[in-house]
């Protein structure tokens, strides 16, 4: 268990290493392919060391890999920042988070640089409505609560950028969203019933988009394996390897990589949606609690 770039330090080194194995290169002729010692090529696929975006650039090139959306990835890996010779962009995606580093946390901005790229999202909510179905008003009411007294620019700044997040739903293609919610994140009165009305509703058109399933966990179903805590499971395009499980704490997330704990979390999300109501009576559930069922 591990924070963010630690875990990026390590899944972009195997990640290299596979695609030189897979190139037909040794550790010394990759090396001298880029003119390394091969020393640095090893600190690097070990993750011992961390590795700048230019010099990821060189060994992809030398590896042959012309696949964008991976050269993608493994770029957000290493640390790609906005614009300049650094990186920012890698196939037209901008970075548009960077914008943001006065504001947001480290930690923040990796999960919103591995959301950005993911293919697909599962995630089990047991207090609140995902960031990325969330409205203005819903969003607004619980970064306040969750960041405390801020003034009312930081407020508006951390709202825009959870309403941004929500591109990936738009992108092409989108992100796939499964999304297992308590029902408790129903039941909570946020921002008051207006803004709670108005939320539910926004649920219900979520839910009929194709990229999206949504299923509720309804109180009936008593205890259940996610009552640990919400987790998020991101998964995507190139390689299963670098998939990976995010947990939230109240001051930092944390990022679990080992194959045994994405396999553990993977089977209790698909526990938790055997147990929760399918996505058909899901829709019928949220719309009968916004009807005051």
């Amino acid at each position: 268990m591990q924070h963010g770039p630690a875990v990026r330090r390590r899944k972009l080194g195997a990640e290299l290493r596979a695609l030189r194995t897979g190139a037909g290169l040794t550790s010394g002729e990759a090396a001298r392919l880029v003119g390394w010692h091969q020393s640095k090529v090893s600190r690097i696929e070990t993750g011992t060391s961390g590795v700048k975006p230019s010099d990821v650039r060189l060994l992809l090139d030398a590896y042959g890999v012309e696949d964008r959306q991976l050269r993608e990835l493994l770029l957000v890996l290493s640390g790609a920042r906005e614009g300049g010779r650094e990186g920012g962009r890698e196939g037209g995606r901008d970075h548009w988070w960077q914008a943001y580093r006065g504001v947001l946390p480290p930690t923040y901005r990796d999960f919103i640089s591995l959301e950005s790229q993911a293919s697909a999202m599962r995630t089990l909510e047991t207090s609140v409505v995902p960031g990325l179905l969330q409205t203005p008003e819903y969003a607004r009411a619980v970064t306040r609560a969750a960041v405390g007294a801020v003034d009312e620019e930081r407020l508006d700044t951390l709202v825009e950028v959870r309403l941004a997040r929500q591109d990936v739903l738009r992108s092409d293609p989108p992100l796939a969203l499964s999304a297992v919610l308590d029902e408790a994140v129903l039941r909570r009165e946020v921002g008051g019933p207006e803004v709670m009305a108005r939320q539910l509703e926004r649920l219900v058109e979520a839910a009929r988009l194709p990229q999206v399933r949504l299923q509720v966990l309804p109180f009936s179903a008593g205890a259940h394996i996610g009552i640990t805590g919400p987790f998020v499971i991101f998964s995507f395009p190139s390689t299963s390897d670098l998939d990976v499980v995010v947990l939230d704490h109240l001051t930092s997330s944390l990022y679990l990589e080992r194959k045994e704990d994405l396999q553990a979390y993977t089977e209790a999300f698909d526990t938790l949606r055997i147990h929760a109501l399918s996505p058909e009576d899901s829709l019928d559930y949220i719309a009968a609690i916004g009807d005051g069922a």
